[in-house]
């Protein structure tokens, strides 16, 4: 058992000292997620890692009780708090520059590209809840590979797919996206 899910079992448990151990255990493995997801926003972003590590963390730890059965369940919760933060504060801006168009966004063979202005981040967030809509964990894998950054056999396990079936929904969905994407072009 790793330390961090030790700590997350100790959190469960209902032992406060484990909370408090829990963020130094884990912050450089946030920070770097943080510094992977903020690399595809626009340059001059003024959103910091270590500003967008604390708030996912707050909201992570937060006053409601969280049950994290793993290590990557974990990390996978917290990629999906980034990708809300990253997605509020995309929304902020874009309501601070309205009448500015929304650009196309495209699929890259490997990921979602995100590497445009804040508008793009809307667009997609905005096709992946239709896509949840009508296949939640096809979604739900587009969270965890693109705002977590983890693998298809990650992925995988946390959705509880085999690998085979997280690759064939990942091909759907990067074609469906891009479909949609492009509808809202």
């Amino acid at each position: 058992m790793s330390e961090v899910t030790r700590l997350l079992t100790a959190i469960d448990r209902g032992e406060g000292r484990a909370l408090d151990e829990l963020l130094p255990a884990v912050y450089q493995e946030l920070r770097q997620l943080a510094a992977q997801k903020l690399s595809r926003e626009k340059p001059g972003q003024t959103l910091q890692a270590t500003a967008l590590v604390h708030e996912a963390y707050i909201r992570l730890v937060g006053p409601e009780a969280q049950n994290w059965s793993s290590r990557t369940h974990f990390f996978a919760a917290a990629a999906e708090a980034m990708r809300r933060i990253l997605i509020e504060n995309a929304r902020r801006k874009h309501r601070l520059k309205r009448g500015i168009s929304q650009q196309k966004v495209d699929l890259d063979e490997a990921l979602v590209a995100i590497d445009s202005p804040c508008e793009n981040i809307i667009a997609l967030d905005e096709a992946l809840m239709r896509l949840a809509e009508e296949e939640p964990v096809i979604a739900n894998l587009v969270k965890l590979r693109f705002f977590g950054g983890l693998t298809l056999e990650q992925a995988g396990e946390i959705l509880g797919i085999s690998r085979r079936t997280a690759t064939r929904h990942w091909t759907f969905a990067k074609a469906w996206l891009y479909e949609q994407l492009a509808k809202d072009d």
